[in-house]
This record gives structure tokens, C-alpha cells and sequence, in this order.
């Protein structure tokens, strides 16, 4: 019986061997930018990245752990700080560029997404010892981002959440779905590089705090929130020639001021490093750590007669 589980143990041991790097443990930065009411190119808000501006491209870094349930199938959780900015003076739009507002949010996000491997070469260079590999990768998940948008004004960083520039409060928390694609390569079995890029649609079109309609000034809470809830003065004589100066020093109540439509969204591109944790699963230990274990022999006594 014992020669029949060491058979079976050394035919099963490919199967028990990929259980032993089950979870990786890495870091990751790069480049985001962000998807929304300020900056954008000529004409209207456009869809995806079609409206993106290069020059107010910000960072993020983070850290993960991964789980891998099976070769085509991983979990992860993920902690990043991802800061975005926008300026409507960065705009080729005369009406953003008159609008005049801007922001930074730097944002705290934990997200969760299962990864699905669709491509792998399983051997790089063909060594047939299987240490180095390469996968591609699509992901999906939802995350909680915390944000916190503010603007430069008086030489400081002001919040502007408090300030309630549209006349409305707005939560700092919000859900938000990340979607993309990546690739890694393992490198000796417990080193892992790779990159990804990450799409987030939200759950707010505050991350900038633009969305609504120009409120009546006289109702903010305070001259702060007054001067930052309209800038279009500060340009002084220096509007966009489209635009007449003098009535559009102050947006009038009801004035579009955003755009409620659609949800605020974020994107990163990053490259990432990661240690695989190699470990004995719990059925290699039940099942087949004893097998070469040295049993201990048993010594009969033997009564000698005389």
C-alpha cells in the first residue's frame, strides 16, 4: 500500500508543485490621468481617451497580493495612491478655457479584480526546467476610492468638497469599476515584472468638483467658496476672443456649469514587481509528507531464557 501512494504521489507532482506558488506579494508605479469636465480637446466632452490631456499626466503607486486559483484564473487586492489634475486653461475649448477652473485629487483606492490568463508560453527559452514564463492577462473587479479634490489659490491648496461650489454636498467615498489588460513574465519561478493598464468608470462626477449648473453666488457658505465657485474674472481682459467679456465675468444661476451626464473616470498605465511566496498546500501536507517521513521501528523485547 505504501508503494502504491509513493506512485501515485511522483505521478501527481507537477499538480502538487504549481499548489507550492499559489500567492505573490509586489509593488507597482506608474503614469494616470484623468477623464472629465476640465481640460479636453476642441468641441464637446468626448468618449474615452479621445478627450485626454498628455501635459497633466500625473502618477500612481501601490502595492497587491495575488492569489492564483488555477493557471487561467488569479484574484487580487490591491492598495494604490493615484493623483490626477485638470485645468481648463490646458483646453483648446474657448467656453473651458473661459470657465477657468482647475483641480488636483490625489485619491486613496483598494480595488479587487479577477484575472483572467488567455495567453501563455509556459517555457521561455525552452530550458524544460519551466522556471521562466510569460502571460497576458484580462482583469475586472470594483473598487472603493476615496477622493479629495482641491485647487491652488492664495498660494496654498484649498478643499474644495467643503466649500460646496455647486450648492450641493457630495460623499469623499465612491465605487468604481477597474477594467484592463496586462502581461508578466516569471523570472526563476519567484520573480515576477509586468505591466497593466487600468480603466476606471465611477460612481461620482465630483472627483473633479464640476458637474452642475452655477448656483447663485449670495447662497455659498462663504467668500472662499464664492471666489473658487466662479473664476471666470480672474482672466480679467485675457478671455478667449469668443467669448464677450463683461457679461461672462459670472456664470448666471442655472448656467451649465458641468456636465451631470456622465460619471467622472481615471486611467493608469504601470509597471509592476512581485515575489511568489512558495508554499506546501494542505493536501501535499496530509497526503503526502509522511510518505517520506522515516517511520520509526519498532524494537521487540526478547526475554532471554536461561
Amino acid at each position: 500500500m505504501r508503494k502504491l501512494i509513493l506512485a501515485i504521489a511522483i505521478l501527481t507532482s507537477p499538480l502538487v508543485g504549481l499548489a507550492q506558488y499559489n500567492w505573490d506579494i509586489g509593488v507597482q508605479a506608474g503614469a494616470a490621468n484623468y477623464l472629465g469636465e476640465m481640460g479636453g480637446k476642441q468641441g464637446t466632452r468626448k468618449d474615452f481617451v479621445n478627450d485626454i490631456k498628455l501635459d497633466k499626466t500625473q502618477f500612481t503607486v501601490g502595492g497587491f497580493a495575488r492569489y492564483k486559483f488555477t493557471s487561467l484564473l488569479s484574484a487580487q487586492l490591491g492598495l494604490n495612491w493615484v493623483r490626477i489634475t485638470g485645468a481648463d486653461n490646458a483646453s483648446t475649448n474657448p467656453a473651458r478655457v473661459g470657465r477657468n477652473l482647475s483641480f488636483r485629487d490625489d485619491m486613496v483606492e483598494l480595488a479587487l479584480t479577477a484575472q483572467v490568463f488567455f495567453y501563455e508560453m509556459p517555457d521561455l527559452g525552452h530550458t524544460y526546467r519551466y522556471k521562466n514564463d510569460f502571460k497576458m492577462y484580462a482583469f475586472g473587479g470594483i473598487a472603493g476610492v476615496y477622493y479629495n479634490p482641491k485647487t491652488s489659490y492664495n498660494g496654498s491648496m484649498v478643499a474644495l468638497r467643503p466649500l460646496q461650489t455647486e450648492g450641493k454636498s457630495y460623499s469623499p467615498v465612491t465605487a468604481a469599476v477597474p477594467l484592463g489588460l496586462g502581461f508578466l513574465f516569471t523570472l526563476n519561478k519567484h520573480h515576477r515584472i509586468g505591466w497593466e493598464f487600468n480603466w476606471r468608470t465611477t460612481f461620482t462626477d465630483y472627483l473633479d468638483d464640476v458637474s452642475g449648473n452655477y448656483v447663485d453666488r449670495a447662497t455659498l457658505s462663504s467668500d472662499e467658496a464664492r471666489a473658487l465657485a466662479d473664476r471666470r474674472h480672474e482672466l480679467g481682459d485675457n478671455v478667449p476672443t469668443s467669448i464677450a467679456a463683461g457679461e461672462n465675468q459670472y456664470g448666471k444661476p442655472g448656467e451649465k456649469r458641468g456636465d451631470p451626464s456622465h460619471k467622472d473616470s481615471y486611467l493608469s498605465t504601470s509597471l509592476y514587481y512581485s515575489y511568489v511566496i512558495r508554499g506546501r498546500s494542505s493536501l501535499y501536507k496530509s497526503k503526502y509528507g509522511s510518505i517520506f517521513r522515516k517511520s520509526k521501528s519498532k524494537k521487540r523485547k526478547i526475554r532471554a531464557k536461561f
